[in-house]
């Protein structure tokens, strides 16, 4: 019995949260569309969310893209198919990988970092302070937060692409002899515009959602310390969750 209610009340806690992040990300698109939000905050976030997270997402990237050669360069050389190994790097990258990885990586670290910062402000009551003073918390925390995602993650993505893309072609080189042009030509003769459109576009939506989650998880924080680190880890699952779940519908349409 006492396992029933604590699932019931894990449900609706979810389902709040849930339903005040898409409560949130509607007051964001018409805060966006007004033009109001904080152009010096938005700087700020650029950079957090960008050139401070680019390390950890092109090391990701270039490790992945070595290994997925790896696994796929000894098979394609079996059967006669070498000179496909890069058109199929490519099109798994530029797809599926390159998006999906830059956007956990920067869940792991952007989203909780927004939960973090947002709920400690809760927390000490400076969010109530921003009120008193007149400002809108949507237009100083939140809108700046959701530009910096909407605008970095691609330009992350495009450059994760690029460095798995570079792994793949050292170790397809210099462990499986295929020549650099062969590579090259392949990837050229697989990808298409459209591929490249898309990873923006999936880009674009998970830094949305990391933005909107992330703060909406911030703004409704209470508690201690124990609470807030809880409540950190489950939004980590639950960003992993959308991503995954919108990179399916994403793909199929």
């Amino acid at each position: 019995m006492a396992s029933l209610k604590s699932s019931n009340s894990t449900l609706g806690m979810w389902f709040q949260r849930l339903t005040a992040a898409v409560f949130l990300g509607g007051q964001v698109i018409v805060h966006l569309f007004q033009g109001k939000f904080n152009r010096r905050m938005t700087v700020e976030q650029m950079v957090a969310v960008g050139p401070d997270s680019l390390l950890i997402a092109l090391v990701t990237a270039g490790f992945v893209g070595m290994v997925f050669t790896i696994q796929v360069a000894r098979e394609f050389i079996y059967f006669g198919a070498g000179t496909a190994v890069g058109g199929v790097l490519g099109l798994s990258l530029t797809r599926e990988l390159a998006p999906v990885l830059t956007a956990v990586v920067l869940a792991g670290r952007v989203g909780s970092a927004f939960a973090a910062e947002i709920g400690t402000m809760r927390v000490t009551e400076q969010i109530d302070a921003l009120h008193i003073l007149r400002t809108d918390p949507i237009d100083y925390l939140v809108l700046p937060r959701f530009l910096a995602c909407c605008l970095m993650l691609p330009i992350l993505t495009m450059l994760s692409l690029l460095t798995g893309m570079i792994g793949g072609l050292i170790i397809a080189t210099s462990l499986y002899e295929i020549p650099q042009s062969i590579f090259i030509n392949s990837v050229k003769s697989f990808l298409q515009h459209w591929d490249i459109i898309s990873a923006l576009i999936k880009s674009i939506v998970f830094g949305g959602v990391i933005s909107i989650i992330g703060c909406s998880w911030g703004l409704t924080t209470s508690g201690g310390a124990k609470g807030r680190a809880s409540r950190l880890r489950r939004l980590w699952s639950l960003l992993c969750w959308l991503f995954l779940s919108l990179n399916f519908f994403l793909s199929w349409f």
